[in-house]
């Protein structure tokens, strides 16, 4: 049954719904709305009630006018729900996919295959120079480059991409109208008075916390076919982006780098654990192969997942309090009021075993565990999760 996008934005704010159980009863189409409220949380079925039978003293209703307000005032702003033609079908791939997007510029951008490209914040003269030559190649060839406009390497792949005449999209991970960082405002305009795209899974007027970058990284290789790391430290948060992508079967690939430079160290540990070593953009077309417009996406994640099967092995991707400034200082806090650290030791834990003692659902525990690797408290190992040495 198709859902309006009004009734998306419902669904996507309804407590402890959560967005790993919404995808799910989206793939089993129950009756709406029927069907529905038998599979919800007792809260979350209580709060749509009071929304179907009275709208105006529902808590949502506010927050739903604010968003069709938002998208009526202006040409180039879309409010984006998995029923509308230009939702990204790859999004419908990974296991969170967002309930609804906000958009900002030229949504034609969208069903153009898009490469990720991320790397430091911090990049040498050299990986900039990387950045800009595999993002104008990519970009002449009709891929549109996607990242999240962070300072380094994924600003300089977007500016590059539209210098070149391509497309880029950037994800931000507070609102749509909330430019992060603010040193990105030429770009941020940019994109919206040429070939780009902004998007953003929280609504206008929201302020990023640290919790949200992740959430916004799975964005970005969601939207892509592969991710690039042009340069990336040995705690890089970019490994973080590289490990979302191989959960969720995209192509992984990084430049090698020099085996002297520290900003080339979590290159080099990818490589080892199976990413594929790109030199120029034919290799990461070679990369690619297995997708694309004329094979189409299934062709492109059955060879992904296979490939991830024999060389990722279990491979430790952690985070980096180095270079994910924004959420170091939070990193206390955490240490402080996560429920899951009580329950993690250097002993690796499963993660169903983990949810089990702490008492958490899927997406609430992925969520937390995404965030504590950033902060560099807890690290994935073969056999499952381990607390960091302090």
């Amino acid at each position: 049954m198709t859902l309006t996008c009004v009734e998306w934005l419902v669904l996507g704010s309804l407590p402890r719904l959560g967005l790993v159980r919404l995808a799910a009863l989206r793939q089993q189409n129950p009756p709406w709305p029927t069907g529905w409220l038998a599979h919800m949380p007792t809260a979350a079925a209580t709060a749509l009630r009071l929304w179907l039978d009275h709208p105006k003293r529902s808590p949502l209703y506010a927050s739903v006018q604010n968003a069709l307000e938002w998208e009526a005032a202006g040409l180039d702003h879309h409010l984006l729900s998995p029923e509308h033609p230009c939702w990204p079908a790859l999004l419908e791939q990974i296991a969170d996919p967002p309930a609804v997007l906000w958009a900002l510029g030229d949504i034609n951008v969208l069903p153009s295959p898009k490469l990720a490209i991320v790397g430091s914040r911090r990049p040498t003269r050299e990986g900039l120079l990387s950045a800009k030559s595999f993002a104008s190649a990519a970009a002449g060839r009709g891929w549109c480059i996607a990242s999240g406009m962070a300072l380094g390497i994924d600003g300089v792949a977007q500016q590059a991409a539209l210098d070149a005449g391509g497309a880029s999209i950037a994800v931000l991970p507070g609102g749509v109208d909330v430019i992060y960082p603010p040193r990105h405002a030429g770009l941020y305009q940019r994109l919206q008075r040429e070939n780009g795209l902004i998007v953003a899974e929280r609504p206008p007027g929201y302020k990023p916390y640290p919790g949200d970058f992740p959430r916004r990284n799975r964005i970005v290789t969601g939207l892509s076919c592969g991710v690039l790391v042009v340069e990336a430290a040995e705690q890089s948060g970019s490994l973080i982006s590289a490990r979302l992508a191989l959960e969720q079967g995209r192509e992984v690939m990084a430049l090698p780098g020099s085996i002297h430079a520290p900003q080339s160290r979590g290159c080099l540990h990818l490589i080892r654990q199976g990413a594929a070593l790109v030199r120029d953009m034919d290799d990461v077309i070679e990369a690619l192969s297995g997708w694309g417009p004329r094979l189409g996406h299934a062709a492109f994640i059955e060879r992904a997942e296979d490939e991830a099967a024999d060389s990722w092995g279990g491979g430790t991707v952690r985070a980096s309090q180095k270079d994910n400034d924004e959420a170091s200082r939070h990193a206390r806090a955490m240490e402080a009021s996560s429920p899951l650290l009580r329950w993690l030791s250097q002993t690796p834990t499963p993660v169903d075993v983990l949810i089990e003692l702490a008492g958490c659902d899927v997406a609430t525990c992925q969520r937390e565990l995404t965030q504590l690797e950033m902060e560099g408290l807890v690290a994935l190992v073969p056999g499952g999760w381990v607390r960091q040495a302090a």
